[in-house]
């Protein structure tokens, strides 16, 4: 029998890829419209993937509750399992190789705001999955960590290093977090109600990246350090600079995210080429075989 998803989010990173994922494992698959009554929309969804994130980090401390309620309201409803993109915010800075046994110590207000609602999950009685990731590579996004963060002045010759030059960061390539997500929800019946799974994705350093374009490209591209003067400078007038000065360390930490929960739900999964990934952000200009995003664009409802 096909089953449904109802996607949260459709435009945004987490949505747009899970749709694609669903739609090319032969789900049938459900758009919410913003604004809707999202109980209705989920009723007859097998899965609910929450791709719904307030853009630049806009007033955090009140949307993200209410997303949340509404959509532990909506899979209550229609006994759908809801698949979170979980994030690194809740370790807090403590540097190392994360797992879903790691202690939780946010100090930061977003990090703080996101333990409370994996929280609220766990609490509800809803059967959810997080799937923890890394940095997002959106191959075709123009506001993933790639596009305007590390390539930002790429046609300008050089890569921006959020953090020190060797400093490794955990990244995940979008099109496979989809495909993971899809792999869990055809296997929910076998999970816990509560299932906090940590993506381990691809691991490196901002001065590996660098030489992997200049080899890719044929051109000689500058490490140059992001100017986090300039958001402290601005935090008391602009709220995404104060939002992103508050996550400065998390550039800067170095870790990784374990694969061996991961690879024991899914031994069969087979990631994207840590090469692939890491020119996921290249301009067609600079690098004209570069992977691009893939995959039909389904509007079903």
């Amino acid at each position: 029998m096909q089953q449904t998803v109802l996607i949260l989010g459709g435009s945004g990173k987490a949505g747009s890829h899970a749709a694609d994922a669903f739609w090319n494992a032969g789900w049938t698959i459900r758009q919410y419209k913003r604004g809707t009554d999202m109980t209705q929309a989920a009723i007859g969804a097998d899965v609910i993937v929450n791709g719904l994130n307030p853009p630049n980090y806009h007033n955090w401390a009140k949307t993200i509750p209410t997303i949340t309620g509404q959509v532990i309201a909506a899979a209550k409803a229609s006994g759908a399992t809801v698949i979170l993109p979980g994030n690194i915010y809740n370790f807090g800075n403590q540097p190392g190789t994360f797992d879903e046994r790691t202690p939780q110590h946010p100090h930061t207000r977003k990090g703080k705001i996101r333990a409370a609602q994996e929280q609220s999950y766990r609490q509800s009685g809803v059967q959810t999955i997080v799937l923890r990731a890394g940095n997002f590579i959106a191959p075709g996004s123009h506001d993933d960590i790639m596009s305007s963060g590390l390539m930002r002045n790429i046609h300008n010759g050089r890569l921006t290093a959020l953090g020190p030059a060797d400093t490794v960061q955990a990244y995940c390539y979008m099109p496979d977090w989809a495909r993971a997500a899809v792999m869990l929800a055809e296997k929910r019946d076998t999970l816990a109600t509560f299932e906090d799974v940590p993506f381990p994705g691809h691991s490196f350093t901002y001065r590996k990246l660098c030489e992997t374009v200049n080899a890719a490209s044929g051109k000689t591209h500058r490490l140059t350090a992001f100017p986090w003067w300039v958001m402290h400078a601005l935090s008391p007038f602009w709220e995404l600079a104060r939002e992103m000065a508050e996550m400065r360390y998390l550039f800067a930490m170095p870790h990784k995210i374990s694969a061996e929960k991961f690879d024991q739900l899914l031994p069969a999964f087979q990631p994207t080429d840590l090469h692939t990934v890491m020119l996921a952000g290249l301009p067609a200009d600079i690098h004209p075989d570069k992977v691009m995003r893939s995959g039909k664009q389904p509007i079903t409802v």
